[in-house]
């Protein structure tokens, strides 16, 4: 992976992460950030080992070589936010334990609370440069 890339993976048919990436991106005005669902080719090349791990049920990030994931990742996403969303950092100081056990429980009922789509997310024509497949 190219060590400047920022690339968000997320569960393609999850309404929750879904939602998760449409804010995101609606608050990346620097164009920071590329997206990829886990199920896709890119999260085929890039990250087969936590896929082989069936780590499809967390958001992982890729950000200067490094891999985050959980609430991890949520946090170093929100860092590199604009506006006022890099405070949220703050929550890194919480033992990681801690925020996981948080994390996971949403994780698990995810689709029982917010649905789960048929399909993989398709990107709009103006957002198919930040979407990778």
């Amino acid at each position: 992976m190219n060590s400047n890339e920022s690339i968000i993976f997320f569960d393609g048919v999850c309404s929750l992460c879904n939602s998760v990436v449409d804010f995101v991106h609606r608050r990346d005005h620097k164009n920071h950030f590329k997206y990829a669902s886990l199920q896709g080719n890119t999260a085929q090349k890039k990250i087969p080992e936590l896929l082989e791990n069936e780590q499809l049920d967390s958001l992982i990030y890729y950000k200067s070589g490094k891999l985050f994931t959980e609430s991890s990742a949520a946090l170093h996403i929100a860092k590199g936010m604009s506006g006022v969303w890099p405070v949220l950092f703050i929550f890194i100081l919480v033992p990681k334990g801690l925020r996981d056990v948080i994390y996971r429980w949403v994780a698990r009922n995810r689709y029982r609370w917010f649905g789960k789509r048929e399909t993989c997310r398709m990107p709009e024509a103006h957002e198919r440069a930040y979407f990778l497949d």
